[in-house]
């Protein structure tokens, strides 16, 4: 089945929308430009258009589908229920099978999308030099001596987004098998992702043991791949198609009950495998089973009885909501609860707490000017909040907002909401010791 068929095939999907415009105010790029053809309804008429043969695949039309944030806060709005997201990824697809790159292009997209992402040996040697480039403090003395200006504007924009790596060691903590904290009451699999695994290992350490501490025994199957997300929304829907078969398959043989994910982007890729592969006669059904098992580690917390015996967090925290956990997984309250557990811990709301941030997968990779834009909006809402932490669930929002902070020389940590419930029970566990030897010596 090409690619054009599948926006035949997705064609009542066009005739759900009934162009009302309410879309409109919740879409960023929109509402940053005022472009009808940079809204989801314009964006819409085009697909429409394409699909019925009046219009070809010019720059026009892929400028304003790439320009496209992916982020379904329309979808949210839509009074309709128009599967807007499906939409846009199929027109993607189109575009990379029917406009294809120059060849050196086309290399580079199969070395990140096809070879790179998947493999944990490569991201490994990859991130490498930049753990070198900061423990050997060349990172500190390029930035002092603004060498860092002389790079290309967009090496320099990520060379900025870049966090302090986390020690490679960590990751070898992250064993197979994770047993509970005394009973176990649950068995899930946690998916470590590929790019997370590397830059935010701590958050995966971190998820390891607030689940331990509420009894799961957690499995790490070592056979899980990336998710898929980042080659969907770039249009390489057959190489996402390919591991979300290997992922299926790991977490089939690891025999979990939940399958838990702490990063919103690839928790709502994860929840639509089932749309991914509906046209695969082995793995439709298998998919079907896979997706709704998958749980984001906040809603998946939320539907047990949480040990609420933590230790005091003082911190105003501001937590922003990022797109895929809140218009994607529809997941809002259950992070805001959890951190409500939290002695000392006071929760501020974010305006526009879900609005898009500017991170969207590589959109500030791709998009910088827009992202930009979007980043500066949020951080307007950031400094009205004056918060000591942000709380996020999505690694892509931890860098953005985290990058927006560092430029405006503020000392605001940003931080996964699981990062500060493990700060809880670790802050726990360190008061009932600390009374342990006092009683001991005492006696």
């Amino acid at each position: 089945m090409s690619t054009q068929n599948r926006l035949v095939h997705e064609y009542d999907k066009f005739l759900d929308c009934v162009h009302c415009g309410l879309c409109l105010p919740a879409c960023p790029t929109y509402t940053e430009l005022g472009v009808e053809m940079d809204s989801p309804r314009g964006r819409i008429h085009l697909m429409r258009a394409y699909a019925d043969g009046r219009i070809e695949l010019t720059d026009h039309f892929e400028t304003h589908i790439s320009g496209c944030l992916d982020c379904r806060a329309c979808e949210t709005a839509c009074p309709a229920g128009v599967h807007y997201g499906s939409l846009v990824e199929a027109a993607r697809a189109e575009i990379v099978e029917q406009r294809p790159r120059p060849l050196l292009g086309r290399l580079f997209r199969n070395l990140v999308f096809e070879r790179l992402l998947p493999s944990r040996f490569l991201l490994s040697v990859i991130f490498l030099p930049l753990r070198w480039y900061q423990a050997l403090g060349i990172q500190k003395l390029a930035r002092g001596l603004g060498l860092t200006k002389w790079l290309p504007s967009r090496l320099r924009g990520m060379e900025a987004m870049m966090p302090d790596m986390p020690r490679a060691s960590m990751k070898a903590e992250l064993r197979p098998f994770a047993p509970a904290r005394g009973t176990a009451t649950y068995r899930v699999g946690l998916v470590t992702g590929c790019v997370m695994n590397e830059m935010f290992t701590h958050v995966n350490a971190a998820t390891v043991r607030v689940l331990n501490e509420n009894g799961c025994d957690v499995v790490l199957p070592e056979a899980q791949t990336c998710c898929g997300a980042l080659q969907v929304h770039s249009g390489e829907r057959g190489v996402a198609e390919s591991l979300a078969r290997r992922n299926i398959d790991a977490f089939e043989h690891a025999e979990v009950d939940a399958v838990i994910i702490n990063a919103a982007g690839c928790g709502a890729q994860l929840k639509e495998y089932g749309d991914l592969l509906a046209g695969d006669h082995d793995y439709h059904d298998r998919a079907r089973v896979f997706a709704d098992k998958v749980k984001d580690v906040h809603e998946f917390l939320s539907g047990i009885p949480v040990k609420k015996d933590m230790g005091p967090v003082r911190a105003r925290v501001a937590y922003h909501d990022a797109c895929h956990l809140a218009h994607g997984q529809r997941v809002r309250e259950e992070p805001r609860d959890l951190l409500s557990l939290i002695p000392g811990l006071e929760l501020v709301e974010l305006e526009e707490s879900d609005w898009c941030c500017g991170s969207a997968g590589i959109y500030n990779i791709t998009h910088p000017a827009m992202a930009d834009r979007l980043l500066a909006r949020k951080m307007n809402h950031v400094r009205q909040a004056a918060p000591d932490v942000v709380a996020t669930g999505n690694p892509g929002c931890i860098l953005q907002i985290r990058h927006g902070i560092n430029r405006d020389g503020g000392e605001i940590e940003v931080l996964h909401p699981v990062e500060l419930l493990d700060r809880a029970y670790r802050l726990k566990r360190e008061e009932e010791a600390n009374v342990q030897q006092t009683v001991s010596v005492e006696a």
